[in-house]
């Protein structure tokens, strides 16, 4: 998040692993709580979408870290909700089964979504979906991206995967870019939090997983805990 709240909770308040949402999930909300510092246009983007994305982020029991979109990519506020005001939530690989409006569904980012879910032979083995704006448009259904939007992926890998099955991901990715004009970036999520696709394609000694507690450089992202450097 470019800009994010204070908590609303004490500084020295237990920090609790919430299980019930994973980051990327997208929330609904019955209310958003108003914070101090939140920019002025935080009210204006909830009142039209009241929709806010998990972000790794520890917090304290009863609160969800959590980013607000705004209209333009510069609007991005780190937020906390307050469980008792989600409605439901909506993980990423849930929205493969919803459809752009047909008004829309000609961008290059939808096309590429498009062209992936066709191409199950590589992504049928895992739990996948769209994140960011191709995502938050098709679980919204308020138009988010334009010609020049990325898609972006989640894939979810508990277990550890072989060298040749990341690579023929990666392959499956770079194919549908060329064919439509999109750029596609994926996060592999792991025991170690996410890794970018394009990392572990790259055979790096260590890649940077991004968790709750932080940012780090890890040999083995399958290690449930990190090991020291």
């Amino acid at each position: 998040m470019r800009v994010c709240a204070a908590p609303p909770f004490p500084a020295d308040a237990p920090l609790v692993a919430e299980a019930r949402w994973r980051a990327h999930d997208l929330l609904r909300l019955a209310r958003l709580e108003p914070l101090a510092d939140e920019p002025s246009w935080v009210r204006d983007a909830f009142a039209r979408v009241p929709f806010a994305v998990v972000r790794r982020a520890e917090a304290a029991a009863g609160f969800v870290a959590a980013g607000m979109r705004g209209e333009t990519r510069a609007q991005r506020f780190g937020t906390w909700i307050d469980v008792e005001d989600i409605e439901s939530s909506i993980p990423p690989e849930s929205l493969l089964a919803v459809e752009p409006s047909a008004q829309r569904a000609a961008f290059s980012a939808f096309v590429a979504l498009k062209a992936l879910r066709d191409d199950a032979d590589v992504l049928n083995a895992f739990a996948w979906g769209p994140t960011g704006s191709a995502g938050f448009e098709l679980a919204t259904q308020v138009p988010t991206i334009n010609e020049a939007s990325d898609l972006d992926l989640l894939i979810r890998m508990p277990e550890r995967c072989d060298t040749t099955t990341i690579q023929a991901l990666f392959e499956a990715l770079t194919r549908a870019a060329q064919h439509t004009g999109a750029r596609v970036d994926a996060q592999i999520e792991t025991p170690c939090g996410g890794v970018a696709l394009a990392e572990l394609a790259a055979g790096k000694p260590r890649v940077l997983a991004r968790a709750s507690d932080g940012a780090r450089l890890v040999a083995d992202p399958w290690q449930p805990r990190w090991q020291p450097s």
